[in-house]
């Protein structure tokens, strides 16, 4: 694959076969951190192996984890369930999940810890991980109120109950309550306001901690108890990346194909498989779509927009702006560039114009991905239906699914790779 650009040729078929998503990014992240905070060796299977989690994978084993791969799905941790300062910052790419996680993970070591990551990173906001932390003692900095952030970790939190903003990210949340069993005592976490990133994160949060031995209360929607039993080593199964499925149920119904994906989309406990619904009624999809609580499916949605019967309007998305890039002015931007007009942003709402039309004509354009995989991933779906959509920077969607071309191909997509 050229390392600056890929054409799709739009198919003369519709899409059928056989293509397993790989495993979910947000389940093996919290997995491999839960994993290296217990002691014991751990086994996990069905896992992703992308530039997230090898991040991650290569953080544990900075701290002195050792983490093995004996094939391309398995990962095998064996920790003494502590993690020890690394010479070296931890350097964790723009994989917002292990970022947070360990920020806060690390606050319960010994010593001095540097979380960071690329320029992309850089960009993402930490303040209110930070804000909460330091409320419990933590010698914490963020100069910039992004990464980098420097804690030195004392090995315990001076309060038992933190307040945490989540309106930008509900993984703030999701790394308190990882962290929080490991603390000395019983721990409440509760939220500042009622504002909070996709909910549903934080189910797969929880559900992964009992997994590994921990105890949590939720007495009421704002407030999590969480008791200190730190972490037992365990094998644990990890399901397929319901964000990723969201491309392959996309081309299948822009193409009017069959794809099988080896898992029911009510199997998936994944937020983003909620979007299966949405795609499913294409192209006679819904006015107004809420995506606050399957964020990572709507670069997918409104590309499939664009050849919706009727316009779309994207609401409850602010969050995307502040995501590998902001998402929001990357689809508009890129669904512009396709044809002027198709795109408008009013506020932080994304409007989608809609024009079934636009199938089977030649509109040459290039989207730029700024360095997302899901926009790349996304767009490539508008090059099923139209001549002339080039993917800048494919390379990009090695930060959750590796072998995404090589899926499309498998289904017989031919693509320009000069």
């Amino acid at each position: 694959m050229s390392a600056d650009q890929l054409t799709i040729l739009p198919p003369d078929h519709p899409l059928k076969g056989h293509v397993a998503p790989p495993g979910s990014k947000s389940i093996t992240n919290r997995a491999l951190l839960l994993a290296g905070l217990a002691k014991g060796t751990s086994r996990l299977t069905g896992a992703l192996k992308s530039d997230d989690t090898r991040y991650m994978a290569e953080a544990l084993r900075a701290m002195g984890v050792t983490v093995d791969e004996p094939d391309a799905t398995t990962f095998v941790v064996t920790s003494s369930g502590k993690l020890n300062p690394s010479s070296e910052p931890l350097f964790l790419g723009n994989a917002g999940t292990a970022t947070r996680f360990l920020t806060a993970a690390v606050a319960l070591g010994q010593g001095r810890f540097v979380v960071d990551g690329d320029q992309h990173m850089r960009k993402r906001p930490i303040q209110p991980l930070v804000d909460a932390l330091r409320s419990l003692g933590v010698a914490v900095e963020a100069p910039t109120g992004c990464p980098p952030v420097t804690i030195d970790a004392t090995g315990r939190f001076e309060k038992n109950r933190v307040v945490i903003d989540a309106g930008l990210s509900s993984q703030y949340v999701s790394a308190l309550l990882m962290a929080a069993a490991i603390a000395a005592e019983p721990f409440e976490i509760e939220l500042a306001g009622a504002d909070i990133g996709a909910r549903g994160y934080i189910d797969l949060t929880l559900s992964a901690m009992r997994a590994f031995g921990a105890k949590v209360e939720q007495p009421s929607p704002s407030v999590w108890r969480i008791e200190p039993t730190g972490y037992t080593a365990t094998d644990f199964h990890i399901e397929p990346d319901a964000s990723a499925a969201t491309y392959l149920w996309g081309a299948e119904v822009l193409t009017g194909g069959s794809i099988d994906i080896g898992t029911p989309a009510t199997d998936f406990t994944q937020p983003d498989a909620k979007a299966y619904d949405v795609i499913s009624a294409f192209p006679h999809m819904p006015a107004v779509i809420d995506g606050s609580q399957m964020q990572d499916a709507i670069p997918t949605i409104a590309v499939l927009a664009a050849f919706n019967k009727t316009p779309v309007r994207f609401v409850g998305i602010a969050n995307l702006r502040v995501k590998e890039c902001d998402r929001i002015r990357a689809l508009s931007t890129g669904l512009n560039n396709i044809r002027q007009g198709l795109a408008t942003e009013e506020g932080d709402d994304l409007v989608v114009a809609s024009d079934p039309a636009l199938a089977g004509q030649t509109l040459p354009a290039s989207i730029d991905t700024f360095a997302d995989h899901r926009i790349a991933m996304s767009f490539a779906l508008a090059g099923l239906k139209i001549n002339g959509i080039t993917i800048l920077d494919p390379g990009c969607v090695a930060k959750t699914y590796p072998h995404y071309w090589d899926a499309l191909s498998s289904l017989g997509v031919a693509l320009d790779r000069g």
